[in-house]
C-alpha cells in the first residue's frame, strides 16, 4: 500500500493517473482524474457523496487497485488496460466532475452525451482528448451541464442507494462503444498480474532485505507511458505528478535499473533523447508529449550509464552501431562548439547545463569549465574508443583516445591539491565552492591519480549525513534544507559517486552511501530529493530516477551479499 498524496495510481503504459496532486507542490481535497497530454492537467474531479454532500473517506492505494472506505461505503478503481479505469460503489455516490470551472475557446471541458451509445463525454481543451463515461451497473442519479457552454456546472452523479460501476476512458475523436473486458474482480486480479510479472523481471532479487523494491518498481511502472506526441517509444517520465518529461540524464538511471529485467524498454530509455538530436549532436534538454526542449543541454554521462547498460543486457551489432553513431554526435557537440579557441576543455553554459541547476559552483560564474564535465566526457570518448575497436574502426578508436587523454590531462590543471576548481571559460579566472559538484569527477574511478582519487573520497565523506551525501555540506553558509542542489541529497550523484568510489577502490565508503541511501528510501520513499539532515521526502514525491537508484543500489548490494539466494 501506498499514499496517494506520495505516488499516483495509475499504469503501464497510460497517460493519465488518479490523484489529488493536480499542479506544482498543489493539494485537492479529492481524488482527480489528471492527464498527462499536452503537459499535466486535473481533467475531472472524483467527489465520493454521502447524504448528497461531500464524504470523509480513508483513501488506500495498491498497484492493482484504489479504494475509497467510509463506514459501509466503498468505491474502488482499477485499470483495465491504459486508457480505461473502471470504478464501482456501494454505499457511497460519486460526483464526476469538469475540473476547470468555465468553458473558453482555451481551456476547460464540455459535457455531451453520444447519442450513438448513450455515453457522456467530456472532451477536454487543455488535453486534447475525450472521456467517456459509460455506466455498466446503475443508473445516474443527476447530471449537469449536458452541451452547456461557458461558465456552468457540469457534472454526473453515480448513486449512493444502489450499487453502481462505469468506465472512463481517455481517447482521441471516436471508438466503438465501450465493451467490458471482464467483471471487476477479474480486472483487478489482471492488473495484479500484469505488475506482480514486471516486478518479477525488475527485482528477481528482492528480499526482507529491500522492503522498498516492489514500491520502486510500482513509481517505474506506473510512471510508463506508452509513444505518443513527440515521445516516439515507450518512455518513463520522471514522474506522474508535475515533473512529467524525461530529462536527458535522467532517462539514464531509469534505463540501468531496468535493463537486466526489461531489456527492450530499457534501451527504448536510453535511446529516446537520442530521436531528438540536432544537426549539431546536441541532445535535447527535456522530452514530453506536446514539447521538445533546446534551451539547455545535460551532462554528457551517456558513455558511463552505456558501460552500466552492456553489464546488464546484450546488444547486437546493428544496435551498437547505431549507437556508436549518435554517441558520436553527442560527444562532437562537446568537443566542437562546447570548447572555445584554444581551449581543450569544454563548458557549461549554465548550471542546467550541467543538471545541478543552482549548486554553488556556478554562483561566481555561470560560463564555467569544470572537472565532472571533463571527467563525463573523457568516459563518454573512452566508451567511443572501445565501440570503434568493437566495429572495426581502429582509426576512430586511436582519435577517440587521445582526445580523452588530452582532456583528461587538462582536467588535472583545475586541480590544486586538495579541489578542483572550476574556470571562467572567457576570463579564465579559476574559483572554487563547497558543492558536491566539485568531486564528481570520482565518477571517473579507477583512471585517477590515486593521490586525487583519495583526496575526493575523504571530500566527499565530509559531505555524508545519515542519510546520504549532501549536495553541498550542512556547515556551509551557503546550505539550504531545501535548496534544490544547494543541500538537499539526490539520487543520480549518489549513484554516480557509489559506482564511481567502488571502481576507485574506496569500498567502504561506497558501501556506507549505498546503505544510507537505500535506508533513506525505506524511511522517506522516492522523492525527487531529501532533506540532508532529517531524511523527509522534498518536491515531487514519486520521482523515477530516485526509485531508479534504490533499484540500481539494492541489486547490487545484494549480489554481492553472501546471504542473497
Amino acid at each position: 500500500m501506498f499514499s496517494l498524496r506520495d505516488i499516483p495510481f495509475s499504469y503501464r503504459g497510460s497517460w493519465f493517473g488518479l490523484s489529488p496532486v493536480v499542479a506544482e507542490q498543489t493539494y485537492a481535497d479529492d481524488v482527480h482524474l489528471v492527464s498527462h497530454q499536452t503537459r499535466m492537467h486535473p481533467v475531472l474531479g472524483l467527489t465520493p457523496l454521502t447524504g448528497g454532500d461531500r464524504a470523509e473517506t480513508e483513501v488506500t492505494a495498491t498497484p492493482a487497485r484504489l479504494t475509497w472506505v467510509r463506514g459501509t461505503g466503498r468505491i474502488d478503481a482499477a485499470y483495465e488496460r491504459a486508457d480505461t479505469v473502471r470504478l464501482r460503489g456501494s454505499g457511497l455516490g460519486l460526483r464526476i466532475s469538469t475540473a476547470a470551472p468555465a468553458l473558453t475557446p482555451f481551456a476547460g471541458s464540455y459535457l455531451y452525451r453520444d447519442p450513438v451509445d448513450g455515453a457522456h463525454v467530456f472532451t477536454s481543451y487543455e488535453t486534447g482528448r475525450r472521456y467517456r463515461v459509460t455506466v455498466l451497473t446503475g443508473t445516474l442519479a443527476a447530471s449537469s451541464g449536458d452541451q452547456a457552454l461557458g461558465a456552468a456546472d457540469r457534472h454526473l452523479t453515480l448513486p449512493e442507494d444502489q450499487a453502481w460501476e462505469i468506465a472512463i476512458e481517455e481517447y482521441r475523436t471516436a471508438r466503438a462503444p465501450y465493451t467490458a473486458a471482464g467483471d471487476f474482480d477479474t480486472v483487478t486480479a489482471s492488473a495484479f498480474t500484469t505488475f506482480s510479472a514486471y516486478v518479477e523481471a525488475v527485482a528477481p532479487w528482492r528480499s526482507d532485505r529491500t522492503p522498498a523494491a516492489e514500491l520502486a518498481a510500482y513509481v517505474l511502472w506506473s510512471a510508463t507511458v506508452d509513444p505518443a506526441g513527440f515521445v516516439g517509444r515507450p518512455a518513463v517520465l520522471m514522474s506522474k505528478h508535475w515533473m512529467d518529461k524525461v530529462w536527458s540524464w535522467d532517462h539514464c538511471f531509469n534505463a540501468i535499473a531496468l535493463a537486466a529485467g526489461e531489456p527492450s524498454l530499457a534501451l527504448d530509455q536510453f535511446l529516446l533523447p537520442f530521436d531528438h538530436q540536432d544537426p549539431s549532436g546536441a541532445l535535447p534538454d527535456s522530452i514530453t508529449h506536446s514539447e521538445v526542449l533546446h534551451n539547455f543541454v545535460k551532462p554528457p554521462i551517456h558513455g558511463w550509464a552505456l558501460r552500466q547498460l552492456r553489464e546488464r543486457l546484450t546488444l547486437s551489432q546493428a544496435q551498437l552501431s547505431d549507437i556508436y553513431e549518435r554517441l558520436s554526435r553527442w560527444t562532437e557537440f562537446w568537443l566542437v562548439h562546447r570548447r572555445a579557441p584554444g581551449h581543450a576543455l569544454p563548458h557549461y553554459q549554465h548550471g542546467n547545463d550541467s543538471g545541478w541547476d543552482n549548486a554553488t559552483t556556478f554562483d561566481t560564474a555561470r560560463v564555467v569549465e569544470t572537472a565532472d564535465l571533463a571527467g563525463f566526457l573523457t568516459q563518454q570518448l573512452d566508451c567511443l574508443a572501445g565501440l570503434a575497436t568493437e566495429l572495426g574502426h581502429p582509426a576512430a578508436a586511436r582519435h577517440w583516445t587521445a582526445t580523452a587523454q588530452e582532456i583528461r590531462e587538462a582536467m588535472l590543471e583545475l586541480w590544486d591539491g586538495s579541489r578542483f576548481l572550476a574556470r571562467d571559460a572567457t576570463t579564465g579566472a579559476t574559483s572554487a565552492s563547497a558543492s558536491l559538484l566539485d568531486l564528481m569527477p570520482i565518477a571517473v574511478g579507477a583512471d585517477l591519480p590515486e593521490q586525487v582519487s583519495d583526496v575526493l573520497a575523504g571530500r566527499i565523506a565530509a559531505h555524508l549525513t545519515a542519510h546520504g551525501p549532501a549536495t553541498e555540506p550542512t556547515n556551509s553558509a551557503q546550505y539550504a534544507p531545501d535548496g534544490y542542489w544547494r543541500g538537499p541529497i539526490w539520487a543520480p550523484s549518489t549513484v554516480l559517486i557509489e559506482d564511481g568510489l567502488r571502481r576507485a577502490g574506496h569500498i567502504t565508503l561506497a558501501d556506507e552511501i549505498s546503505q544510507r541511501f537505500r535506508a533513506l528510501c525505506e524511511k522517506s520513499g522516492f522523492a525527487e530529493n531529501f532533506d540532508a539532515e532529517t531524511g523527509a521526502g522534498l518536491r515531487d514525491r514519486a520521482y523515477t530516477w530516485t526509485a531508479a537508484g534504490y533499484l540500481i543500489l539494492a541489486a547490487a548490494a545484494e549480489a554481492r551479499n553472501p546471504l542473497a539466494g
